[in-house]
């Protein structure tokens, strides 16, 4: 591989890594985060991912890459159209169920990443619209990045159908290592079924689709199961169910 593929690759496998951990601590650091704060961290999360995708695509297209190879053509329309919404419903509703049982387990024993959810998940309204600009960001981007790009690099090079699967999955995992293992776990096995649906589809659409779907119910149903103010109503729920 040329030596700016190879570059992009450890951005990819190192960097966004370190990056991500080190925003993280910062933000376990505060004693709280303001409004102003998590704006300013969606804002600069979607400018970077933005320009990541910019790098990239610029390079990718001076290598040669088609839109083909970058699952960026649709071939067969209704299909990819009715796997990216039955595909998104399913998913967000999985997610969904999730995060209402995480709601069911006691706060001290959700471990670090309680007290993420808290300082990254938006709190109200004001935060919510940009929380979701965020949301749709990265089911492009990072589709785009590790989907699209990755996995036609490593398709080029030789590799079989389940290692690109693998090896964009693995990248993919660590980006999200800031969650702790528990959700590189979650985004590793999310990261095989995006694969996966990239070479079923010959597509990225069905996976910005899915992604973007996890994400948005991250931030629309997760402030009510894991935050302080939506702690306190699923409390007042129990109260009077107990009742």
């Amino acid at each position: 591989m040329p030596w700016d593929i190879w570059l992009i690759f450890f951005v990819l496998g190192v960097i966004l890594p370190w990056r991500g951990r080190a925003r993280t601590q910062k933000l376990l650091a505060m004693p709280q985060v303001s409004t102003a704060e998590r704006l300013a961290l969606y804002a600069s999360t979607i400018a970077f991912q933005w320009f990541a995708v910019a790098v990239v695509a610029w390079r990718a297209w001076a290598h040669g890459f088609t839109a083909f190879q970058l699952g960026l053509t649709i071939h067969d329309r209704s299909r990819i159209l009715v796997a990216s919404i039955v595909g998104a419903l399913t998913i967000a509703a999985l997610q969904w169920l999730n995060l209402r049982r995480v709601g069911r387990i006691p706060v001290e024993a959700r471990g670090p990443l309680q007290v993420l959810a808290e300082r990254i998940l938006p709190q109200s309204t004001v935060e919510l619209l940009p929380y979701l600009a965020l949301a749709i960001t990265a089911g492009l981007c990072e589709e785009f990045l590790y989907r699209g790009f990755a996995m036609a690099v490593l398709v080029q090079v030789g590799l079989s159908a389940w290692a690109v699967v693998l090896i964009s999955s693995v990248l993919f995992g660590l980006a999200h290592s800031y969650q702790g293992r528990g959700g590189i776990a979650m985004t590793l096995l999310i990261g095989t079924i995006l694969g996966t649906s990239r070479i079923a589809y010959d597509c990225l659409v069905p996976a910005v689709f899915w992604h973007s779907a996890v994400d948005v119910v991250a931030g629309t149903a997760g402030p009510r199961y894991l935050t302080p103010r939506g702690l306190g109503g699923l409390e007042r729920e129990n109260r009077i169910h107990r009742n």
